[in-house]
């Protein structure tokens, strides 16, 4: 203890140097705008680096299974496409740059991923750099993952689907009824969907998918399968535990969907309501 003493002793005008310059760089940031925002952008840079270098590591542990995961979507992708040259003509060539589709969709990796909290985040190696955006749609070929909030010219950060604020708009895959999809903060590999009409056929094991009244996903992507539903006798609806087709907890490589019509669909529905 004495030789602490000593030594805040013998460096005291050095320690309170840093302390005030400490001090002053927090008045700084915190009283001006444009040197707060200049802040908080690096921090949010230095942060998604630290980020990238621990999921580099991650990634190399799990080589073998993202490789798994890639042959069995590329088989898909064959089954799809065999599919679709049985269906036109032998001599006609199919090129991916002749197909106009209203999504485009962008790869990243998962840097960052929490599930263990009531409100989570992901982070994406991928910024406004790549051509990523606020409220983009974020899935893998296995379900939806959320959606982006945050982004800055490196990385972007997402809203989990295992998040207090996330509400998405998902349906029956055999009917029409449609309802919000949350998360009640308990189990990562569980969802909810409230505000599903009693009207509504329901059986265990029926697949949910994104519905067609959001701007962000398109419709008919998988999100999980019906594990069990209660209904709310005094309102009439249900409210639907989801497992979730999507391990939460381990999510690799990302695809971020931009909807290359949501201006044009926006601007009329702000002229509808005038």
């Amino acid at each position: 203890m004495q030789q602490i003493f000593n030594f805040l002793i013998r460096n005291k005008n050095s320690i309170l140097f840093l302390i005030l310059l400490a001090v002053s760089i927090f008045l700084t940031v915190q009283n001006h705008a444009f040197q707060k925002s200049r802040f908080i952008s690096s921090a949010n840079s230095v942060t998604g680096r630290v980020y990238s270098w621990s999921s580099n590591i991650n990634t190399y542990l799990h080589l073998d299974e993202y490789n798994e995961r890639l042959l069995e979507e590329n088989n898909k992708l064959r089954n799809i496409i065999s599919n679709i040259n049985d269906s036109i003509s032998v001599d006609k060539q199919l090129d991916s740059t002749s197909f106009e589709g209203d999504y485009l969709f962008r790869t990243a990796r998962v840097i960052n991923n929490n599930f263990a909290k009531v409100d989570n985040y992901l982070t994406l190696n991928r910024g406004e750099n790549s051509g990523i955006k606020q409220e983009y749609g974020v899935i893998t070929s296995q379900g939806i993952v959320g959606i982006v909030d945050r982004v800055n010219n490196e990385y972007s950060r997402v809203i989990s689907i295992l998040n207090s604020r996330s509400r998405i708009n998902a349906q029956l895959s055999n009917t029409n009824h449609f309802g919000s999809l949350i998360w009640d903060g308990k189990d990562p590999n569980i969802v909810q969907l409230i505000d599903v009409p009693r009207q509504a056929p329901l059986k265990k094991g029926d697949t949910i998918i994104t519905g067609g009244r959001s701007l962000i996903f398109p419709e008919g992507l998988p999100i999980g399968s019906i594990k069990d539903f209660s209904l709310d006798q005094t309102q009439s609806y249900y409210t639907i535990n989801i497992k979730l087709f999507n391990d939460m907890t381990n999510i690799g490589y990302v695809y971020v969907i931009e909807n290359v019509n949501r201006e044009a669909v926006e601007n009329l529905q702000e002229t509808t309501n005038e």
